[in-house]
């Protein structure tokens, strides 16, 4: 779903057509998996993915389908990815976008709000989006992210100081009003 500066709605487009050099600002999502112990699951993306291949990242990103209320568009992405039970899925950061340009020239650009969610389950990854899956504490996760320490996806490296900022124990976070999210996300919410 491709939109405005405001976040509203302004078309639609494929999403091999959305990834290159000149990335129109559409909507997506990042969400961060926890498990019972706070620990967050992060993911590397296939090696063959087009856009930071090999990089270690949260555990899920994507695009919902047109109409599709971005909550379900994590579950249905976590099932494909990692194979995942969900149990919850929290909107935290309802606002979040970012500009990241690859070595290559190609660009991200997207209105991605952040949700966390929490499994009991296994991860399973689907290798044609994932390459491996490490559960790690949270707090030293943000810290080395924090800290530069870790070499993460540049929308990752933005997320986590916001995340942080809601608190040290990620299962607490208060969740966000989804009245918050840009309009073109807010279909079902």
């Amino acid at each position: 779903m491709l939109v405005d500066g405001e976040g509203n709605a302004i078309g639609t487009a494929p999403k091999k057509s959305v990834h290159g050099p000149d990335t129109p600002l559409h909507l997506a999502f990042s969400s961060y998996v926890f498990d019972d112990e706070g620990r967050v699951l992060l993911t590397r993306r296939a090696t063959h993915k087009p856009t930071w291949p090999g990089t270690w990242t949260n555990s899920c990103c994507g695009h919902p389908l047109p109409g599709e209320p971005l909550h379900h568009a994590v579950t249905r992405r976590l099932t494909y990815e990692l194979g995942l039970t969900v149990s919850s899925v929290d909107l935290v950061l309802p606002g979040f976008s970012y500009r990241a340009v690859m070595d290559n020239g190609t660009v991200e650009n997207e209105i991605c709000p952040v949700y966390r969610v929490h499994t009991d389950g296994p991860a399973t990854p689907n290798p044609d989006e994932v390459d491996a899956v490490n559960w790690v504490p949270w707090t030293r996760f943000a810290r080395e992210v924090v800290s530069g320490e870790m070499d993460i996806s540049p929308w990752c490296a933005e997320q986590v100081p916001l995340l942080t900022a809601l608190g040290s124990d990620p299962l607490s976070w208060p969740s966000a009003d989804p009245a918050a999210l840009p309009s073109a996300a807010r279909a079902g919410a």
